[in-house]
């Protein structure tokens, strides 16, 4: 009777050799965004964060977590990994700026059905690359490989964001009123919402070629679906040691229709100008290549505007000013009118 060999994890799928060897791997990538307030190393049971509250009253922490979604679809085939980070990060960051709050720190989760090292680093640097667009640390992370759980190949991200703001700086638009200007900051494309629809549109529906530079555009279309989420924190932060922004709101799944209202107070209503601002070719491709519906286009998609602020008409135009110094392409896109309706609401016009 012969014996039988011994089954190990690695004969179930999981390599904790490979997960060791990828967390040194990363180590460097880690370290670029550290910041004096880390107490801890890579490869702790968790990441240690002393706060500074010299800088602040009365410090609030805010936190935020999300994932990329679909996009992730795209990078599996491209086989292109080293953006889709900076679409992690910025997901999670740009939600807590809104309130006024600094990001400090990021934690990541990547899931996998079988780990590959070398493709996992270059997730994590885009992740590294987020972490320093927003200026807080990637303070740590969880690389779960699970075995039938994933086809081969695939993988899925989420992310996780603490920041702090004093009490007494939170924006939430409380202050908003009628008269008010409302800035539109430009994205940077797609970002990280809608591309189940603009999959189905440009891959089922016109069955474009990811490789190849589709109408209207100036890059292959795999290069613009790809296009990483443009992180604003800098740029907010910049703007709220000097001016009294009222409100802001991240332009994310929904779009314009149902994000601006939720930084409005009762019986308001933000009346834009859908021609105030240059819309990116890719939504016009996407507009005509699934005859979407004007509606359809504004609540799905950010329409090329990724940020919005609510400011006093005293201050809208050095604001501007500002923004084009940050290197942003800003819009004065509307403005806040009474409303009849107790519910906020945005009026396109």
């Amino acid at each position: 009777m012969s014996e039988k060999k011994p089954i190990t994890y690695k004969d179930a799928g999981v390599d904790i050799d490979a997960g060791n060897r990828f967390v040194q791997m990363i180590k460097p990538l880690v370290k670029a965004t550290s910041r004096p307030e880390v107490m801890s190393d890579i490869g702790g049971f968790g990441g240690l964060f002393s706060l500074n509250n010299s800088k602040y009253k009365k410090p609030a922490l805010v936190a935020s977590t999300d994932g990329v979604g679909t996009k992730l679809k795209l990078a599996f085939l491209l086989d292109k990994h080293d953006t889709v980070g900076i679409d992690l990060v910025a997901m999670c960051v740009n939600d807590i700026v809104v309130q006024g709050a600094e990001p400090l720190f990021f934690l990541d989760y990547l899931a996998t059905g079988q780990l590959s090292p070398e493709k996992s680093v270059e997730i994590v640097k885009g992740i590294s690359a987020g972490c320093q667009q927003a200026g807080c640390a990637l303070l740590g992370g969880e690389t779960a490989e699970m075995p039938g759980m994933y086809a081969d190949g695939d993988y899925d991200l989420a992310g996780f964001t603490v920041g702090v703001v004093d009490k007494d700086r939170v924006i939430d638009g409380s202050t908003v009123t009628k008269g008010d200007k409302v800035i539109g900051i430009a994205s940077s494309g797609l970002h990280s919402n809608g591309y189940s629809l603009a999959r189905k549109i440009l891959l089922d529906t016109m069955q474009l070629p990811l490789d190849e530079v589709a109408p209207g555009l100036d890059k292959p279309l795999g290069e613009e679906l790809l296009t990483p989420t443009r992180i604003y924190v800098k740029s907010v932060l910049n703007l709220i040691r000097d001016f009294s922004i009222k409100g802001i709101a991240h332009i994310t799944g929904g779009g314009l229709l149902e994000n601006l209202p939720r930084t409005l107070p009762k019986y308001c209503k933000a009346r834009i100008d859908k021609n105030s601002w240059d819309k990116p070719a890719i939504f016009e491709l996407l507009r005509d290549g699934g005859q979407i519906e004007e509606t359809e286009m504004y609540r799905t998609f950010n329409y090329g505007i990724g940020m919005v602020l609510i400011v006093s008409a005293q201050e809208a135009e050095d604001i501007m000013g500002r923004l084009s110094g940050l290197k942003e392409t800003a819009y004065l896109i509307g403005e806040i009118v009474p409303s009849d309706s107790e519910e906020p609401i945005v009026e396109l016009g």
